[in-house]
């Protein structure tokens, strides 16, 4: 949309009597070519139909116009679209800070976090962060990062080799599964989950309410996707 003298020029094709042209190339309600016909007798037969007169090419010499029900039209052309987004991928890079002379269970927790990112198809940036005499050790950053990697190297790859930033020494991961996929596999995972605990009346009922919770939280994510994506 863009604006001329103060007034806005909408992207809405016109529509029945806002279609001021002698005479329209009409297209029948399936699709079928009826011709070159005057603008009244094209109204006409809309009303006819009970459908709406559609302008689908205004630069066509005569404009192209459709018989359709336009209510219906638009609200399927937003869930199309509403659909593309839910599945569309959005990248995203996850941060994870680790210490040279970390002890063995904070490694452990760490790397289950850079795990549980990869599996959701996020990259993972690994900052190593040295301090005082342990920046006159930049082997020992390297050493970690080169273990992280071959720890997860099922789940992901070095998209960025490890290189010194100041004080801090980088690296990024990329998962090998694509973010569609892992969102695919992950609204899969959260429906068995609650089925299984639905068909299984024995199960715990905190087994059925985390599924629940789940499938709200993936729920709530794709809404927030789609509220960046029409912001």
């Amino acid at each position: 949309m863009w604006c001329y003298r103060g007034g806005s020029i909408s992207a809405e094709p016109r529509i029945n009597d806002r279609i001021r042209v002698p005479e329209v190339r009409l297209v029948g309600p399936s699709g079928e070519q009826v011709g070159i016909v005057p603008l009244a007798k094209a109204l006409e037969l809309a009303q006819e139909y009970d459908l709406d007169l559609v302008e689908v090419a205004a630069n066509a010499r005569p404009p192209v116009c459709k018989l359709m029900d336009y209510g219906k039209f638009k609200y399927e052309s937003a869930m199309k679209a509403r659909e593309a987004r839910k599945n569309q991928a959005h990248t995203v890079i996850k941060e994870m800070k680790l210490r040279p002379k970390i002890d063995p269970h904070d490694y452990d927790t760490k790397k289950g976090h850079v795990v549980r990112f990869l599996k959701q198809g996020d990259k993972v940036k690994i900052t190593i962060m040295f301090r005082g005499r342990e920046q006159s050790r930049p082997e020992l950053g390297y050493r970690l990062l080169q273990r992280l990697a071959s720890d997860v190297e099922d789940l992901g790859f070095v998209e960025s080799n490890p290189k010194q930033d100041g004080r801090n020494m980088i690296m990024v991961l990329g998962p090998h599964k694509k973010k569609t996929e892992a969102m695919a596999e992950a609204r899969e995972a959260q429906a068995a989950r609650k089925a299984e605990a639905k068909a299984n009346p024995g199960r715990s009922q905190n087994a059925a309410e985390t599924a629940d919770a789940e499938t709200a939280d993936a729920e709530s994510a794709e809404a927030a996707a789609e509220a960046s994506a029409e912001a």
